[in-house]
């Protein structure tokens, strides 16, 4: 993996681990190569009553004209959390053409949860991100953000075949593998997902820790992302990602700022188990 070059897009927070600052720990644990491309730069995270956010989209389309130039090439792209819309477009327009020649791309389409969009996430954000998704080797949405991609009602839980209905749904946006997060199906918490390589769906249940860290759901794409990248089934990285986010909550539970995140680097032996 140590000639392995992930590029990794999504904001980087001066204070606390969410998006590149808890991503990064975790793949270089790994063994990948690993290059960012900040889409904003936030002063904390958005769980403190104030923050700052710094869009960087001037900086993002210099960058990789830039980097075209200087023929810098990627083994997989993974995408998060994009500032605006003409940042969007750009990332878009960037990943389609390196779709085309190979490179993986993995999106994380970062727009709200808990049956809304985030704050300041403009509607136009819904239809951008389904341009992004239809170059996608794999997408990895919660809930709430499979249900606006695919204009699906919201609802507080799901049968097994509404479930499986969501992920066709995500799927016909083009994406080719698909992972749903924070489900509820048949009254039990899962992950939904369909895996294009071995052309089979799965549903993994799981027990919720009743401890909230903002930053999990960056971890889990980066962990998932890392497996997948070293040869592993869609099934068995989306389980071992739930495994990892899991173990880090429970271990971290008593800490008293949970607004900061989890501490990643001190618990990256976390990551080298399964």
């Amino acid at each position: 993996m140590k000639n392995t070059q992930l590029l990794l897009i999504n904001d980087m927070c001066g204070y606390g681990k969410v998006a590149l600052s808890a991503m990064i720990p975790v793949l270089s644990h790994m063994g990948y190569r690993i290059h960012n491309l900040p889409t904003a730069l936030v002063s904390d995270t958005l769980n403190y009553p104030k923050f700052y956010i710094h869009d960087t989209t001037k900086y993002v389309r210099q960058s990789l004209a830039i980097w075209e130039e200087l023929g810098f090439e990627f083994d997989a792209i993974s995408t998060g959390f994009i500032a605006s819309e003409e940042e969007t477009r750009i990332i878009s327009d960037f990943c389609h053409a390196r779709a085309e020649r190979g490179t993986k791309v993995f999106v994380d389409p970062i727009m709200g949860d808990n049956g809304a969009l985030y704050a300041g996430v403009p509607e136009t954000t819904i239809g951008l991100m389904r341009e992004l998704l239809a170059c996608a080797d794999y997408t990895v949405p919660n809930y709430t953000e499979a249900c606006l991609l695919t204009g699906t009602p919201m609802k507080a839980a799901m049968s097994a075949d509404e479930a499986r209905e969501l992920v066709v749904a995500v799927r016909r946006l083009g994406a080719k593998s698909v992972v749903v997060t924070s489900c509820v199906v048949d009254g039990a918490h899962a992950i939904v997902g369909y895996d294009h390589v071995a052309g089979e769906y799965f549903t993994i249940a799981f027990e919720m820790v009743d401890v909230y860290f903002p930053g999990t759901g960056d971890t889990f794409s980066a962990v998932l992302l890392g497996r997948v990248m070293a040869g592993w089934s869609l099934q068995r990285a989306t389980a071992d990602a739930a495994r990892v986010v899991r173990e880090l909550i429970v271990r971290n539970a008593a800490q008293e700022d949970k607004s900061a995140g989890l501490p990643i680097e001190a618990c990256l032996d976390v990551v080298d188990g399964e």
